[in-house]
């Protein structure tokens, strides 16, 4: 299926490492314009690199998406690479780990900050030139903690929740303008810190440090989440889905919190 997405500009938020840089080599494969941010210039810029290197084309905006003046620059610099019609907001993540008995307001504050915050501060000055192209796709990374919340990290849970109801808002507000908004949302997904957290697990499991992933996979899953399909999501399957929301060809599907979990259920 031809995604309709060559010559498209994407901005794609922490897109250094990790399911950013996965949504970024995704879009560039459709040959769309990536625009790959991050806060470390030689991580940032060697994902560009690779893109350019697999034949994409990528360029590279540096900030801190908690700071005014310099998401300013970013934008000003975005902005100067193009009409940006795609806008992906991945970046922030969880802080220090909290629990009900150690949480502190300011952390509650921080995590708004650095997830919901930072999307809109994105997003609100490239929605004028989506608006007077009539055309544009913003896509916000949650996680099933916004959904299901566990526990522990409710300071995170809350924040990624909101994201899903900014979404849901913003979706509304745009809809005639040509413009769709969606929340993808991941559950358990294969990436370098999930890696080292499972084969941690593992080791006290009693298997081998270098033991095979399938099978660290197959022992340490079930102490983390129940999932039935019995693995965890790849980078590859979360890119998957984020660039066919950013096509024209989800010009439909607005207003939507896509899960990512392989049939995690409550209660399970």
């Amino acid at each position: 299926m031809d995604l309709k997405l060559d010559g498209k500009v994407a901005l794609v938020t922490g897109s250094s490492k990790g399911i950013g840089e996965g949504i970024a080599h995704g879009l560039a494969r459709e040959g769309a314009v990536v625009i790959v941010h991050g806060r470390d210039k030689a991580k940032t810029e060697a994902v560009a690199h690779n893109i350019i290197a697999e034949g994409g084309r990528a360029h590279v905006v540096l900030g801190d998406l908690t700071r005014e003046e310099e998401v300013q620059r970013l934008v000003d610099e975005t902005k100067a690479l193009g009409a940006v019609e795609i806008v992906i907001n991945n970046a922030g993540g969880s802080g220090e780990t909290q629990t009900w008995e150690t949480t502190r307001p300011e952390t509650w504050a921080e995590g708004y900050d650095r997830n919901v915050l930072a999307a809109v501060r994105i997003t609100a000055p490239l929605l004028p030139a989506m608006r007077a192209a009539k055309w544009g796709r913003i896509i916000n990374v949650s996680s099933l903690a916004g959904m299901m919340p566990p526990a522990g990290r409710p300071d995170y849970a809350a924040a990624k929740a909101a994201m899903i109801a900014m979404t849901a808002s913003l979706a509304k507000a745009v809809a005639l303008d040509g413009i769709t908004v969606n929340t993808v949302s991941p559950g358990t997904i294969r990436s370098i810190s999930l890696d080292e957290a499972f084969r941690k697990a593992a080791v006290g499991q009693g298997l081998a440090p270098d033991a095979p992933w399938s099978e660290v996979e197959r022992q340490v899953l079930p102490l983390f989440a129940q999932v039935p399909v019995g693995r965890v999501g790849t980078l590859e399957e979360i890119a998957d889905a984020v660039v066919f929301l950013a096509s024209p060809r989800a010009g439909y599907i607005t207003g939507v919190n896509l899960r990512l979990d392989g049939g995690l259920w409550p209660g399970l």
